[in-house]
């Protein structure tokens, strides 16, 4: 594995993230980009096809002994007959493989270039910690990040959690659970809100009634509303009004940037 650095590392020139344009598939040059990520890992053909048939429950071609093309021919293939959602398990089982201490730097290797590849590529996931989670716009990436730590950092663990909870749930494959994840990112903010006035009872749209102030107007107008969205589409759900994982987004990362915003001001006000 080549370690030199490249023109563009060496100036500092990145190419422009792209708009995501592929999460819930998988299409044939990204199971290839992800088998020859694999291999810059120091992974061999005969490691990806046994993860692969694992996975898979396939049997191993017994005909084929050369790493190069057979067994490599063979790993595509079954990468390619996968369903989409399991390319993205194959992911996490390569993750799974370079746990070991000893095996830190692959790990590190193989998450950077997966990651760097997906922002260039448009692809909406990202490995955090050996786990897949879901990647959204950049606003949606900062302020979801910015809340987890903010929080870790105050010691609000149950409000964390929440957070934490609602990138899982969107991050849920086949399928996102949308409602699980406005339902937890809307409990994080509650808990946040419930914390800092010390009004440990009412739900959020009575705390904005019942303690005014604590947002600015008309932001608490808007909260309000963003209160009313969420409860009908997450708690109240009707046949006819499914949320989608765009307004769910929407949702985690509003809770997020409003979740840090009131930390931050009632942690002014109380050493000020």
């Amino acid at each position: 594995m080549d370690d030199t650095p490249t023109f563009s590392q060496r100036h500092g020139y990145t190419p422009p993230e792209q708009e995501i344009i592929v999460r819930y598939d998988a299409p044939d040059w990204l199971r290839s980009l992800i088998i020859r990520i694999a291999y810059d890992s120091q992974l061999s053909p005969s490691d990806v096809r046994e993860i692969l048939c694992n996975l898979l429950l396939e049997e191993p071609d017994s005909n084929n002994w050369s790493e190069f093309p057979n067994i490599d021919n063979e790993a595509q293939a079954l990468l390619s007959g996968a369903e989409w959602f399991q390319v993205y398990d194959f992911v996490e089982i390569i993750a799974r493989r370079f746990q070991p201490k000893a095996l830190k730097p692959q790990l590190q290797d193989f998450t950077k270039k997966l990651n760097d590849a997906f922002r260039r590529k448009g692809v909406g996931w990202q490995l955090m910690d050996g786990k897949l989670e879901i990647r959204g716009p950049e606003i949606f990436e900062q302020s979801v990040r910015e809340a987890q730590v903010t929080l870790e950092q105050t010691g609000r663990q149950v409000a964390h959690n929440e957070i934490h909870q609602a990138l899982t749930d969107l991050s849920k494959r086949p399928d996102p659970d949308i409602t699980g994840a406005i339902q937890h990112a809307m409990a994080a903010l509650e808990c946040v809100a419930r914390d800092v006035t010390g009004d440990d009872k009412s739900t959020l749209g009575d705390l904005l009634k019942k303690h005014p102030g604590t947002l600015p107007p008309p932001l608490d107008a808007a909260l309000s509303k963003i209160w009313g969205f969420a409860s009908d589409q997450g708690r109240h759900l009707r046949e006819s009004q499914v949320p989608d994982i765009k307004e769910a987004e929407l949702v985690v990362g509003l809770a997020g940037s409003l979740a840090t915003y009131l930390v931050k001001k009632f942690s002014a006000r109380s050493t000020g």
